[in-house]
């Protein structure tokens, strides 16, 4: 493989020694196989194979095929350097005949395969971390409920034990949840992910028993591999008011409330935020908080994941024009914004990337300094940063992905910048090792360094993944 020159310590910003440099995949997104070694259906299967749902129809039943090919692109992260590796698992994999009521057997083939592929991990150097849920919920949980109901929060504190003592003796993190304002908002208000529901009520239920689903996984993992350690992986958004006006402030606090309070409150505090209760009291009277689940949900935790894209810019909607909505989530029949009829999302002239998301660098240093002034001493990685665009293999058989180094560049050294200002981060992954199914836009983006060919499975890196290469083994940034 070829690379660049490493950057030298003169014109670099070098990362802290031991930094961890990884990359990050979701199971569904390219695992593939949903019909091999005793797996079940989930909600993202039901989901993709419903027509209108997904773009142009794809699913994951092939994706990248990495069920097959975890060897080859494993020793694809070698060639890449990569120091660690954060993948998810697939909850039907593991206990295919889970129900409401039980927890079912545990299928052998289903920890079989991730502790291959931790093993070939290990083999190479790269120290595996592992995300619990990466939104592909068992069907049959769905079917009674799903996040709606506690039981699934309580049958995923079961699950999470079984994968930790199955893994924990090889794997030293493992993340409970990736990213619950999406299962939550996404999968049950706007309806733009699977399950594909439209209830206001229903996902603010959702949001309470995904972070009950956390504390009782963490509990589970530290009872089942207590050298292990434990984290949660929250999309936190840098939410900017288009001006300084109150009324736009006021639109700032309700989309903070929903997007990072709601989540950050009750694991770092104990509490949910009062203004978001009163916020949503037409819609629910938070009943589904019992006594006791905020003390297991504030269970200190070892390292906060935060993962970031783009800038959240709200303003108040006067009703004097069509409302905007570009919030960067799709758009359904439904907001996932709820009580914020009163709050629209600006469209933005700037660069953007082929998700139609801005590109702003600051929100990252911001975040990060935020968790680190909100929770001092907690350990941040940032688990999830990277960018879409339609990359193509050109004739020389290279992928010369520029705006997507640009993007990297700016928001490394944006990472770079919260470390000199007191952030305590140790890792970074970039999302994504691979090109893959990327939910309801099916195979239509590209977020990976290395380019796949859904056709053929052939892998590419990118140019992208020869600039990360060199990041990695200098442990800097070129200035």
């Amino acid at each position: 493989m070829t690379t660049t020159q490493t950057a030298s310590s003169t014109d670099a910003l070098q990362f802290p020694a031991g930094f961890l440099w990884g990359s990050a995949t979701a199971s569904y997104q390219i695992e593939g196989a949903v019909n091999e070694g005793g797996r079940t259906p989930s909600i993202w299967d039901t989901f993709s194979h419903t027509p209108g749902r997904v773009e142009r129809g794809d699913t994951g039943d092939v994706a990248d095929d990495h069920y097959h090919r975890f060897r080859e692109d494993v020793a694809m992260m070698k060639r890449l350097g990569l120091t660690t590796y954060r993948f998810s698992v697939a909850w039907p994999r593991i206990t295919p005949q889970v129900t409401a009521d039980s927890l079912g057997p545990v299928n052998p083939e289903g920890i079989g395969f991730y502790s291959d592929l931790v093993d070939e991990l290990l083999a190479a150097g790269i120290s595996p971390s592992i995300t619990l849920y990466h939104w592909d919920l068992p069907q049959a949980l769905e079917d009674a409920g799903g996040w709606t109901s506690r039981t699934t929060a309580e049958r995923f504190g079961e699950y999470a034990e079984v994968v930790a003592a199955a893994l924990g003796d090889r794997v030293p993190l493992f993340i409970t949840l990736n990213e619950p304002w999406c299962s939550a908002y996404l999968g049950y208000a706007s309806g733009v992910h699977a399950p594909g529901r439209t209830d206001d009520a229903a996902a603010l239920s959702a949001v309470h028993h995904l972070n009950l689903a956390h504390g009782l996984a963490a509990a589970s993992i530290r009872r089942a591999s207590p050298s292990s350690r434990v984290a949660l992986t929250l999309n936190l958004a840098w939410v900017c008011p288009e001006t300084d006006s109150r009324q736009d402030a006021e639109a700032a606090r309700r989309v903070d409330g929903l997007q990072n309070r709601v989540f950050l409150d009750p694991v770092l505090r104990g509490s949910y935020p009062a203004d978001v209760q009163a916020d949503t009291a037409a819609v629910t009277d938070w009943s589904f908080v019992q006594p006791g689940d905020l003390e297991i949900i504030s269970a200190p935790l070892d390292v906060l994941g935060v993962n970031y894209y783009s800038p959240t810019r709200v303003r108040h909607w006067t009703r004097e024009r069509p409302k905007e909505h570009a919030d960067g989530h799709g758009e359904g029949h439904a907001s996932p914004w709820i009580a914020c009829e009163d709050v629209e999302f600006p469209f933005q002239h700037d660069r953007k990337t082929d998700m139609g998301w801005s590109i702003d660098p600051r929100g990252m240093t911001e975040l990060l300094l935020r968790i680190a002034r909100e929770a001092p001493g907690l350990e941040i990685m940032v688990t999830e940063n990277g960018a879409a665009f339609p990359d193509v293999v050109n004739e020389e058989g290279r992928v010369v992905d520029t705006d997507r180094i640009d993007y990297l560049k700016s928001h490394l050294a944006a990472v770079h910048e919260a470390i000199e200002g007191g952030a305590p981060v140790t890792g970074y992954y970039l999302w994504s090792l691979l090109d893959n199914f990327e939910w309801a836009w099916g195979y239509a983006k590209r977020f990976g360094i290395v380019h796949v060919d859904y056709d053929t499975q052939v892998r590419t890196p990118k140019d992208s993944a020869l600039f990360y290469a060199d990041v990695i083994r200098g442990n800097a940034l070129p200035s």
